[in-house]
C-alpha cells in the first residue's frame, strides 16, 4: 500500500468512528438519562429568538394539542378576591400533575378584562389532584379572559385560555392612547423600539424613579422585567423574552430591559411590564402601534 492509499484508509476509518459516535449519542439520549425532561434554558429561548423565528398566539382557546383548561367556574360575582380553581386535563381526560419549570413557576396564570382593564400576573398554587387554585380580582364587572401559559412534562410549551362571566353593569373602557412612557408608584418606564408584524422586533424599556434612572432592578421571574403583550381585538398571548439573565455577566440590573418580540400581525397591542425594586412587583402598561412588517 502507498502512502496515498495509507492516508485514504487512515481517512475512511475517521469518518466511520465518528458516524458510530453519532449514531450512539442519539441512541442513549441527552446527558442525565433516557426520558429526563429538561426545562429549555436562558441561552435556548434567547437563541431562537434572536434567529426571529415567529412563535403563535396563544390564550384564542380552551382545548390544544390533546389538552384542555377545565376551569371549576365560568361565572363568578364581582369581589376583590375571587377564589378561581382549574384544571389541565390530558387527552384523556385526566388531570395533569407533571409540568416542567418554566421562568422559575410551573405556571403563569394571566387574567384579564375583556377591555384590557384590571390586568393581573399571578402564579397558583397545585394541590395533589391537578386542581389549581389561586385568589383574583374580579370586583369589576365583566367578561374575563383566563390565560395559563405552562408546560406538561414531556409535551411543548402551551397556552390556554377560557372566560370568567362577572354580572353586572358593564361600562367597558376606550384602549388607552399609544404612548412612549407609563407612570406607576412614582416610577416612570418609557419604551424604545419599532415593532413590525412577521418580523423580529427588539424592544427597550427603561425605568426611572424620580427622574433618576434604576440601576439596581431585582430579578423577577429569572429576569429584570417579565413582558407580556395582548392584542386587544381577541386578547391573544403574545411570548414575548428577554434579553441576557441575572447573573449571566453581561446584562445589567437596569435601567434598560430588552425583550425580542415578533408580533403576529400589524394593529395596536397592549404591553404589560412587570420589574420589581425594592422587593415589590410593580405593572407598567404601554399602548403600542405594530407596523406592517415583512410578508412572510
Amino acid at each position: 500500500m502507498n502512502a496515498a492509499q495509507k492516508i485514504a484508509a487512515f481517512v475512511a476509518g475517521l469518518v466511520v468512528m465518528f458516524a458510530v459516535a453519532v449514531w450512539a449519542g442519539k441512541a442513549m439520549g441527552p446527558e442525565g438519562g433516557a426520558g429526563v425532561q429538561q426545562a429549555p434554558t436562558h441561552e435556548d429561548i434567547h437563541g431562537a429568538h434572536d434567529s426571529g423565528a415567529p412563535e403563535p398566539v396563544g390564550g384564542l382557546a380552551s382545548v390544544q394539542d390533546g389538552y384542555t383548561l377545565d376551569l371549576a367556574e365560568d361565572r363568578a360575582k364581582a369581589a376583590k378576591d375571587v377564589p378561581l380553581r382549574f384544571r389541565i386535563l390530558d387527552a384523556s381526560g385526566a388531570p395533569v400533575t407533571q409540568y416542567v419549570e418554566n421562568h422559575e413557576q410551573l405556571l403563569h396564570l394571566i387574567v384579564v378584562r375583556s377591555d384590557l382593564v384590571g390586568f393581573q400576573h399571578v402564579h397558583p398554587m397545585l394541590d395533589a389532584d391537578g386542581t389549581w387554585r389561586v385568589p383574583v380580582d374580579l370586583s369589576r364587572v365583566g367578561d374575563y379572559r383566563v390565560i395559563a401559559d405552562f408546560t406538561p412534562a414531556g409535551s411543548p410549551a402551551l397556552t390556554l385560555g377560557a372566560n370568567v362571566h362577572v354580572g353586572g353593569d358593564y361600562d367597558p373602557q376606550p384602549l388607552p392612547p399609544i404612548a412612549v412612557t407609563s407612570a406607576v408608584d412614582g416610577y416612570t418606564v418609557a419604551i424604545n423600539g419599532t415593532p413590525k408584524a412577521n418580523a423580529p422586533s427588539m424592544l427597550t424599556l427603561t425605568v426611572s424613579r424620580n427622574g433618576k434612572p434604576v440601576t439596581d432592578l431585582q430579578p423577577y421571574l429569572g429576569a429584570y422585567g417579565h413582558l407580556v403583550a395582548l392584542r386587544p381585538s381577541d386578547l391573544a398571548y403574545l411570548h414575548v423574552h428577554p434579553m441576557g439573565h441575572p447573573g449571566d455577566g453581561v446584562t445589567p440590573a437596569g435601567p434598560e430591559i430588552g425583550f425580542h418580540a415578533t408580533f403576529p400581525s400589524a394593529g395596536d397591542y397592549r404591553l404589560f411590564l412587570d420589574f420589581q425594586h425594592q422587593g415589590e412587583v410593580r405593572t407598567a402598561a404601554f399602548t403600542v402601534s405594530v407596523g406592517d412588517g415583512e410578508s412572510r
